[in-house]
């Protein structure tokens, strides 16, 4: 027993050392709610590393190449969007492509390298304290919490989210333009991942092909855990908060008494079936006990 472990400061080393997961489950919480899923997110988040390492090694700018990488983010989300918005494919297919078409187009770029070499500064950007104990990964976290928070519970784009969850053709119906929430939640999914591979590949200070690897099971674990049905149209950033402190503090407690990263991926993995499950439970046995009275 670690009598540090509850300290302000452990919890922001666990937060720091998956922050960029904890920022891509914020958009992910849109998109779930509005009843649908992206599993190409890591991969995203890995060719944006890519593409900038690939750059940088070509001579361009980091700054340019900052520039690149999150545009090639917000177009990969564009090419999600545009099949499952205005074609009418399955978001889980077209994602599902995505994983794996992204990761092969990162891996394209750095083969099997390493590329790191980054400018100090920029390094320094994602190992660094900038506001008292918080680096900048985590300031940006808060930053987007708080608008996430705004525009879910109290803008006209977050009742359209939930309202489509609940009912794509009855809010058809009523006026909501389905089709254009559905590609910009897309759109800042690809763009917000791209951000997570960047502040990633600064705090590792390296990138490979294979960066990101495996983090859409976290990702998709926290927000289904913090309460987000996935059916949709249900779910709140407030649940999916606490569900992040609980995986966050049941990876290090797993890690602290010497549990292999493969059995940890299986808890988690669990957790998730869990997570589809019990809330089904719970809705069939309030029906069950409604009919009965």
């Amino acid at each position: 027993e670690s009598p540090n472990y509850l300290r302000l400061s452990n919890q922001i080393n666990l937060f720091q050392l998956s922050i960029e997961k904890i920022i891509v489950a914020l958009a992910m919480t849109f998109i779930i709610i509005n009843s649908e899923i992206d599993l190409s997110v890591a991969s995203i988040m890995g060719l944006a590393a890519c593409i900038l390492a690939a750059l940088h090694e070509q001579g361009v700018p980091v700054p340019i190449g900052i520039l690149v990488a999150l545009l090639a983010g917000a177009l990969c989300g564009a090419f999600n969007g545009f099949w499952i918005a205005y074609v009418g494919l399955p978001s889980l297919a077209v994602t599902l492509a995505g994983l794996i078409g992204y990761r092969g187009v990162a891996r394209i770029l750095l083969e099997d390298r390493s590329i790191g070499d980054f400018p100090s500064w920029f390094n320094l950007l994602g190992q660094k304290p900038l506001i008292g104990p918080l680096p900048l990964a985590m300031i940006i976290f808060f930053i987007l919490l708080f608008i996430a928070v705004i525009v879910l519970q109290y803008s006209s784009f977050g009742r359209y989210i939930y309202v489509i969850g609940n009912n794509r053709e009855v809010a058809r119906y009523s006026g909501v333009k389905v089709q254009r929430v559905k590609m910009s939640l897309f759109i800042i999914s690809g763009f917000i991942s791209a951000l997570a591979g960047l502040l990633l590949a600064a705090r590792l200070g390296a990138v490979r092909g294979n960066m990101g690897e495996g983090f859409e099971l976290d990702i998709i674990t926290m927000v289904l855990l913090g309460g987000v049905s996935v059916f949709g149209g249900t779910g709140t950033l407030v649940g999916v908060s606490l569900a992040i402190l609980l995986i966050l503090n049941l990876r290090n407690g797993m890690s602290l008494v010497n549990i292999t990263s493969n059995t940890q991926t299986g808890v988690i993995g669990l957790l998730l079936i869990l997570s589809v499950l019990i809330p089904n439970w719970a809705q069939n046995v309030r029906s069950v006990w409604g009919r009965r009275r």
